[in-house]
């Protein structure tokens, strides 16, 4: 396998004078637009953010060369309108633009749409998105070239009848996977076949909401697998080279939260596989820029395709640490014109990118708000951070909630799990619920950090989470309210510096940092418990599934709410009667309105 090198003095060289990529307008936001930026600086290029009026303040927009406001709050009326991404880029004077990933990122019509108005695309073409863009498409081009796909529908499956009998030809459990879908965002699991149409339901309704496609392909889902893909660049010429491997295994609801790189464990040949499966994929389509093919590998050895995401990934960090070149920085030279070396010298150590989400894994990854109170990043060797908020920001609910990412590298993989340790103790993120005390709790965990990589996709929502999340839930008081959070405060006895837990009430301002322990808030389950059921989060009911009359048992699914591009279905407490509902699909809520009421 080929891999990149250490920082080279080309890594370093600007954009030459008469190639078309000079001024870049970013059609994204948050960290990924702020890293943008940042590569174009570094490359001599002038960059343009586009933002939201939630997003005026923000690192992206203050340090871009030039920044232009979008009308509108939602992504549907922003980042996701061609015609809006198109007209700014013209206002802006760009001659390029960049979109990240997610929103338009693999859209082959916003690429159309960029190449007819005149501007260089830094992404790939048109065609190779339209081949790659979507899970149907990918299957066809991995089956012709001879790379490992699982069983499943030919096609796009029409309804759940459809989906129902290919389900039972291929045999239980099924992997429904939205055809545009991406991110974790409109892929579900059905075990048999009662789990079947909820989960096609919620799996195409969700890639629907985020990517505005609802199609769904059925296939058989590997049992127990690790999550394994590979970093690509490919230039103009049709010279590919495989940069580095990943896993990207733990995950929550199909979504990544913690990635490393190279991926461990991997024989020689299981790695010649992967690269020769993932050059034959992009040289098949005429593949120009960054890319990533998606892997599971089952705890047989066997090695079956998944996807292709033609764009920049968001761990696309942990590469660059372990290859030392900048991918961001490589698709904009690609782009203008710039062909890739003939190889790249071997990646050196191991790196670990944990992802900082708004999301409270001790109540069930709910997304949440508010204000960051107190920022601090970590440092030292090793320790980069890729962010894109700061002490004041304001979370939202209209966006995803990926507020930052922490990426640590070491010589080896112990040395670079000790410095993440290190790091995590040093951050200071407090305001908001975050992934950190989870990512902490995981650099500890034997079964990931011991000598042997033990873990599956399913195995941090099955067999971690359970018992990780109970040891952090206090009991509710008699009102259905959980009590009032702790904060550890700084005091001095006797010249000695102590740090003590005291409820979030009693703590004095003080000027320093303070480490919240736990965020108060109802939850759904405490509130079903006590007669009603209320929302989590500010948010979107997308489905509501009872009526007054009806009776329903622990556990059964009662509405499903979105937040952040992401759905959470709300489910009940305990067996009961339902009273009345007061929402429907489509009515947007804030945290604590009532949904549900139970009879008492």
């Amino acid at each position: 396998m080929t891999a990149a090198p250490a920082a080279s003095p080309t890594d370093r060289t600007a954009i030459a004078d008469d190639r078309p990529v000079r001024r870049v307008l970013i059609a994204n936001r948050g960290e990924i637009a702020l890293r943008i930026v940042r590569a174009c600086r570094d490359l001599g290029i002038a960059s343009v953010a586009a933002y939201t009026a939630s997003d005026a303040d923000s690192l992206f927009v203050t340090l871009a060369d030039d920044a232009y406001k979008l009308e509108g709050a939602c992504a549907a009326d922003t980042y996701l309108s061609i015609p809006t991404m198109i007209e700014l880029a013209q206002r802006a004077g760009a001659d390029a633009v960049h979109p990240g990933y997610g929103y338009l990122a693999e859209s082959g019509e916003f690429a159309t749409a960029v190449a007819e108005a005149g501007l260089t695309w830094v992404g790939a073409p048109a065609s190779a998105i339209d081949a790659l863009g979507d899970k149907a498409g990918a299957r066809e081009v991995a089956q012709a070239v001879g790379a490992p796909v699982p069983q499943g529908s030919p096609g796009p499956v029409e309804s759940i009848r459809e989906a129902a009998e290919i389900a039972e030809t291929i045999g239980y459990p099924v992997a429904i996977k939205a055809v545009h879908g991406g991110g974790g965002r409109g892929f579900r699991t059905a075990a048999d076949a009662n789990a079947l149409p909820a989960a096609f339901e919620a799996a195409s309704r969700e890639a629907k909401a985020a990517f505005g496609r609802g199609e769904c392909l059925i296939e058989q889902q590997i049992v127990r697998p690790r999550h394994i893909e590979t970093q690509c660049l490919a230039d103009a010429k049709g010279h590919v080279l495989v940069v580095s491997t990943r896993d990207c295994t733990l995950q929550r609801r199909n979504q990544k939260i913690l990635e490393e790189a190279p991926a461990p464990g991997l024989t020689d040949a299981q790695e010649q596989l992967l690269a020769d499966a993932s050059v034959n994929i992009l040289r098949h389509v005429g593949y120009v820029g960054a890319a990533t093919c998606e892997f599971l590998l089952g705890a047989d050895g066997r090695i079956t395709f998944m996807e292709a995401n033609a764009r920049i990934q968001v761990e696309h960090t942990i590469t660059e640490e372990i290859a030392g070149i900048d991918l961001v920085g490589w698709q904009l030279r690609i782009a203008a014109g710039e062909s890739l070396p003939e190889s790249f010298p071997a990646p050196r150590g191991h790196a670990f990118q944990f992802r900082i989400n708004a999301e409270d894994p001790a109540h069930g990854f709910v997304p949440v708000t508010g204000a960051i109170t107190s920022y601090r990043e970590p440092a030292g060797p090793g320790v980069r951070i890729d962010s894109g908020v700061q002490a004041g920001t304001t979370v939202g609910s209209d966006f995803d909630p990926m507020l930052a990412k922490l990426i640590v590298w070491g010589p080896d993989r112990a040395t670079a799990l000790a410095r993440s340790r290190r790091a995590i103790d040093e951050f200071v993120f407090d305001g908001v619920a975050t992934l950190l005390p989870l990512h902490r709790s995981l650099t500890d965990a034997a079964e990931f950090a011991g000598q042997e990589l033990l873990v599956s996709t399913r195995w941090l929502e099955e067999d971690f989470m359970p018992d990780w999340s109970a040891d952090r839930l206090p009991a509710p008081s008699e009102d259905g309210e959980e009590r009032a959070e702790q904060v550890e405060v700084v005091v001095e006895v006797d010249g000695h510096r102590l740090v003590v837990g005291v409820p979030a009430a009693l703590a004095a301002p003080s000027g320093r940092p303070q480490r919240s322990r736990r965020v108060t808030k109802r939850t759904s389950k405490t509130a079903a418990a006590s007669g009603s059921l209320t929302a989590p989060m500010q948010g979107t009911i997308v489905a509501v599934d009872v009526s007054p009359g009806d009776r329903v048992s622990a556990g059964d699914r009662l509405a499903v709410i979105e937040a952040m591009k992401m759905e959470q279905p709300l489910t009940a407490a305990h067996d009961a009667v339902v009273r009345s509902v007061a929402v429907g699909p489509g009515a947007g809520v804030r945290s604590g309105d009532l949904l549900v009421e139970f009879e008492v």
